[in-house]
């Protein structure tokens, strides 16, 4: 029995499988998550040992992603485009998919937070430029 909000997600994993870009397993998946790469986690709910997958919702909560769990790893894995089994995937690039993932992550609740990778970035980006900017100020 697959509800609603899996459908979607399967659905959008085969839309950005096409026109985007997904990072599959669950290594991949956390390397994602933390560099603020993904834009939707969908999570199998048939793994075994559940402790293989249990930090991703933690993570993707800490980070403001919205993550989503699916019946189980053979669905993941065709939707993914593999013949294997797949306990998660993140779609770091959701190309055709960007609305659907939109109404998952209105339909889950999860709120579109600057993750920390963004901020670091933007923190980074402010820092180069202040220095070049007390350069310039000296020399004239």
């Amino acid at each position: 029995m697959v509800d609603d909000l899996s459908k979607k997600a399967l659905e959008a994993v085969e839309l950005a499988r096409s026109t985007g870009s997904l990072r599959r397993g669950t290594n991949e998946v956390t390397k994602a998550i933390e560099r603020g790469q993904a834009e939707l986690v969908v999570i199998a709910k048939d793994v075994d040992p559940p402790e293989i997958v249990m930090h991703l919702p933690p993570l993707c909560e800490e980070k403001g992603i919205p993550f989503v769990h699916v019946p189980n790893k053979d669905e993941l894995g065709r939707a993914s485009g593999i013949e294997v089994r797949c306990a998660a995937i993140a779609i770091a690039k959701s190309g055709d998919a960007k609305k659907l993932i939109e109404e998952i992550r209105k339909a889950s609740g999860a709120t579109l937070v600057k993750n920390e990778a963004q901020q670091d970035t933007q923190k980074k980006d402010e820092k180069k430029e202040a220095p070049k900017q007390k350069k310039s100020e000296k020399t004239e």
